[in-house]
């Protein structure tokens, strides 16, 4: 009786580890399962998805002019939001195959990831933190963070924000440079630049950090302000896709490259940019034709 019992728990022990083996190994299949999912999903939100769907869906900033923002007639228009409407007319024949999304700072990236838009166009700085969760096509443009502040002001460079209200958007460069190099500044962050720039106006900051082209018109218009010198972290602007979709990404690269022959940048720097930014600005500093910087 004794050797049928102890019989019988071994072959119990030995049942116990092949099930846990078992068990185990569909686990590690079913996460090599599910990294391959997210990836074709990736590449599911390439050309041909498009195609069949008869538009491109690209989200563009509303809230950041030149570059995007809505006109008298309720119309997205700017320099970002063109350069949209061409990649729709190369892609699918028509510019109007398009749908323009409204995204701000903090929502674009996981409109993006959700699939609520295809490409992001919306003055999105390229960054290593960034690169993690999405994919960037080649620049076409690129800018720097400076600080907008009244004349009156004693704020100099970087340096002198700490202890003081910075007006920033949530979730950009300007924010994170900030946090991490100048802890004490005191941050009022919103989501819309143009939240912003009236929270600078009002007085409720002495100063806002943000990317010096979105700043540049602002400032020549309201000229009891100022943009100091100082440039932080410069960096170029880029088209966002979705984290894997190589088919997509390639095709803005190739199509960046067959616009910079054409100078096409230049075209919608002269039509939207030129008038805003005034004679000082060279436009070969901060426009990318063909996608390459110099």
């Amino acid at each position: 009786m004794k050797k049928y019992v102890n019989s019988l728990i071994a072959i119990m022990l030995v049942l116990g580890l092949l099930v846990g083996c078992g068990t185990n190994q569909p686990e590690q299949t079913a996460s090599k399962q599910q990294s391959e999912t997210a990836v074709k999903e990736g590449e599911g939100n390439g050309l041909q998805k498009i195609k069949d769907r008869g538009k491109l869906i690209v989200g563009v900033k509303t809230d950041s002019p030149p570059f995007g923002y809505v006109n008298d007639k309720g119309e997205f228009v700017g320099f970002e939001v063109a350069l949209a409407r061409r990649f729709a007319k190369d892609l699918l024949g028509d510019e109007s195959k398009i749908e323009l999304v409204s995204v701000t700072g903090p929502n674009r990236i996981p409109y993006l990831q959700s699939d609520k838009v295809d490409l992001i166009l919306a003055t999105l700085s390229v960054s290593e933190e960034r690169a993690k969760v999405i994919d960037f096509s080649n620049p076409y443009f690129k800018t720097a963070v400076q600080i907008l502040t009244s004349k009156k002001s004693d704020i100099k460079s970087t340096k002198d924000l700490a202890g003081k209200k910075v007006v920033v958007v949530k979730g950009s460069v300007a924010d994170l440079y900030l946090t991490k190099n100048v802890p004490t500044a005191e941050l009022i962050k919103f989501e819309k630049n143009t939240e912003a720039l009236q929270a600078l106006k009002d007085g409720r900051a002495e100063a806002y950090f943000q990317d010096n082209v979105v700043i540049y018109s602002w400032a020549r218009e309201n000229p009891d302000f100022h943009v100091l010198p100082e440039q932080i972290e410069p960096t170029p602007w880029a088209g966002g896709v979705k984290k894997g979709n190589k088919e997509l990404n390639d095709w803005i690269n190739s199509e960046l490259e067959a616009l910079g022959k054409e100078q096409f940048l230049h075209k919608l720097y002269d039509e939207y940019l030129k008038k805003e930014f005034g004679p000082e600005i060279n436009p070969d500093d901060i426009v990318v034709e063909g996608g390459k910087l110099k």
